[in-house]
């Protein structure tokens, strides 16, 4: 993939195109919601998304740890570089420059971020469901206080409901997942429920554990509706039509673990995934949530102000 992100010439539409491609190819669920943004917000959606992507599947196909180390080390240098304004040549890196001059987004975001990943590489052990949740903020939470920059928050205060949201988003994730990641050696459920339930984490995906390892499954999703109430919650700082965006990608995000829920210990079994048509149908429910923020809007309009918060996560 590296080498079709690389142009002598590189300019705003030739990378819109490659990371539009990106998101096409890699979220069919962020790519129907990012269509409800504005065109400049679009853009900066697939800009995101692709570095994410990007830097995402360089680890992944790193043969080993080291060699998985020393490409995290090369994309911590390379991001570093787009912040500090040097000339990039790969597409990807021209993109996440240009977002992230324009919107003036954070540093420590995106190196919160690979630190996530790193997480990742060197297996971290999750012994506590605290330790999950700092996961969750580098690796998706920080996607949302990016995302924040791009589409113009009024309200301090939606940095917490946008950290919230993503952690919800990456706890269904990590549900939705748990066979395909522990066929990669990965373990995100904590240690210690898994202690609580007398579960070998070799045996996590036995017959004999399945009913135990599918009960945290749900344990999850508990914790994920919280912070789905809480990211929903924030729909009204946001422009109506990026409330809508996100509301939409909520609602399909949120759908996999009802869908989890009503598979049972199936769930384990495969990857559970969302019918286009069921898609459509969460796009409308999604709309119809963000319209619930409309009197708020009447009553006290907002005008956009710059970020000058920076979140640290506690």
């Amino acid at each position: 993939m590296s080498e079709t992100l690389s142009s002598p010439e590189l300019n705003v539409d030739t990378c819109r195109t490659q990371c539009r491609e990106m998101i096409r190819v890699g979220s069919r669920s962020f790519a129907m919601a990012s269509m409800l943004f504005t065109s400049k917000k679009r853009d900066a959606a697939f800009f995101i998304y692709g570095w994410c992507r990007f830097c995402d599947d360089q680890i992944d196909q790193a043969k080993d740890e080291n060699s998985a180390l020393l490409a995290l080390n090369q994309l911590t240098l390379r991001t570093r570089s787009a912040f500090h304004g040097e000339k990039q040549s790969q597409a990807v890196f021209f993109a996440f420059q240009h977002v992230t001059k324009t919107h003036q987004i954070p540093e420590l975001y995106a190196q919160d971020l690979l630190l996530g990943m790193q997480m990742d590489v060197q297996q971290f052990h999750y012994e506590s469901f605290e330790d999950l949740l700092l996961y969750c903020y580098r690796v998706a939470g920080t996607v949302g206080l990016m995302m924040t920059h791009v589409m113009g928050i009024t309200d301090l205060r939606a940095l917490k409901n946008a950290v919230d949201l993503g952690k919800a988003m990456q706890l269904t994730n990590i549900a939705r997942d748990v066979q395909e990641d522990f066929k990669m050696g990965r373990i995100y459920l904590p240690e210690s429920w898994l202690r609580e339930k007398g579960i070998p984490p070799a045996e996590l995906l036995s017959e004999k554990y399945r009913k135990d390892t599918y009960a945290l499954v749900l344990r999850l999703l508990e914790h994920a509706e919280i912070f789905y109430q809480s990211g929903n919650s924030g729909l009204s700082y946001l422009p109506f039509r990026s409330a809508v965006a996100v509301s939409v990608a909520s609602c399909i995000y949120r759908e996999i673990g009802r869908k989890l829920r009503r598979l049972g210990p199936r769930a384990l079994e495969q990857r559970t995934i969302i019918p286009t048509f069921r898609k459509l149908l969460l796009v409308l429910k999604g709309f119809a949530l963000a319209l619930k923020t409309l009197p708020g809007r009447v009553l006290a309009p907002a005008s956009p102000v710059p970020i000058t918060t920076l979140w640290r996560h506690s």
